[in-house]
């Protein structure tokens, strides 16, 4: 039949390369786009490498229009979460279509049917594919610029398709644009220096040498500070390990810090990292044979960063230390020779957090929509 979407679950090493290659078709013309490595996406696959396909089911589709690969969706069921949240909700990941509304429909009903099936009562997405920071919500404003690190990047018609379908908004998160050849606003730093010596407390960098000691304090964190939001839980042990494994290949120890009290007593921190989205866009995917030499060469011409991680505890709500945060990794920033940062993903519940941003000289410049729909 012509215009036949056919479905089809990924089984073997071919269906895996088609999920995997698929956006080189569906970027071919977009200038903004940032290709993947090509392992890493590998890897997201592999339960081996990947915690999350292991905290749950999951299941990858492929679609076919007229005998050609059009479009991929993932779907799971992280129980870990579930259970905490008591909640039976399924996700949606690594969704990717060809302008074509009927072979999104298509994804999207094989998706949903497999999430009943399981015994989910709504599904969530798009949502990363690994629990990280990666392709966490479709973006919804702020096209005209390429992606910073980790962040998701999609076409303008991805909205549309959720919409008609039936999706409607779970939440938004928030990126914040900082122009670093610009002095930070004067206010700002009168704060910061106020607050430090009406509360006392201090800055200090990760130290990198002593990387496993230092990640139990951000899990310590974590787990003291993450709000109950639909979407969040303290990272496990293994998640922990994980992002420290990263840290080391990616971190510059200035621009991840900790604030602590006069008894050492930590009191929020966080975590920026160059933007080597940058790097990314030269090497095609592939890091054999020449990428190694152009990630060398490349990555000494980042000029921008991204933070994307910042917590505080309850004893460190309302005494600047969101601000301090702020203020200093973008001064080592500024001082490192960057000249724009990012703060990003700021879900929109977290009020005070944006205000913040926005103090720092933030400008609120993309938006990043979670949607649900009920099954």
């Amino acid at each position: 039949m012509a215009n036949k979407v056919e479905i089809k679950i990924i089984k073997d090493k071919n269906d895996l390369k088609s999920f995997v290659e698929l956006p080189w078709l569906i970027y071919k013309n977009d200038p903004n786009w940032i290709p993947p490595l090509l392992s890493d996406m590998y890897n997201t696959l592999n339960p081996s490498k990947n915690a999350l396909l292991r905290l749950g089911p999951s299941c990858f589709f492929l679609a076919f229009k007229n005998g050609k690969i059009a479009g991929r969706i993932g779907v799971g069921m992280d129980l870990r979460l579930n259970k905490v949240k008591s909640e039976n909700m399924g996700y949606i990941t690594l969704f990717e279509s060809i302008e074509k509304y009927s072979v999104a429909e298509a994804l999207f009903n094989a998706a949903l049917e497999w999430l009943r099936n399981k015994g989910a009562v709504y599904a969530s997405g798009p949502q990363s594919p690994s629990n990280g920071d990666d392709y966490r919500g479709l973006l919804i404003e702020g096209f005209d610029m390429p992606p910073v690190l980790l962040n998701s990047y999609n076409p303008s018609y991805y909205v549309s398709f959720f919409e008609k379908y039936g999706f409607s908004k779970h939440f938004d998160r928030f990126a914040y644009y900082y122009d670093l050849t610009k002095e930070p606003p004067i206010r700002l730093a009168r704060g910061v220096k106020l607050a430090q010596n009406r509360f006392d407390f201090h800055v200090r960098p990760i130290d990198l040498h002593n990387l496993e000691q230092e990640m139990q304090v951000i899990k310590k964190v974590i787990e003291e500070a993450m709000p109950d939001w639909p979407d969040m839980i303290p990272p496990s042990d293994e998640e922990i390990a994980s992002e420290a494994d990263k840290l080391k290949q990616l971190a510059i120890s200035e621009l991840i810090l900790f604030i602590e009290n006069k008894e050492n007593h930590c009191l929020g921190f966080s975590v920026t990292l160059p933007d080597y989205n940058q790097v990314l866009a030269r090497l095609n995917g592939r890091l054999f044979p020449t990428g190694f030499l152009k990630y060398f060469w490349y990555r000494r011409k980042i000029n921008g960063v991204r933070m994307f991680v910042l917590f505080v505890t309850a004893k460190g709500r309302h005494r600047g230390v969101s601000a301090a945060l702020y203020h200093y990794t973008m001064q080592n920033a500024r001082r490192l020779g960057y000249k724009f940062g990012e703060g990003s993903t700021i879900h929109e519940f977290n009020k005070r957090m944006n205000i913040d941003a926005q103090k720092a000289g933030g400008r609120l410049y993309k938006k990043y929509r979670v949607y649900r729909i009920d099954l």
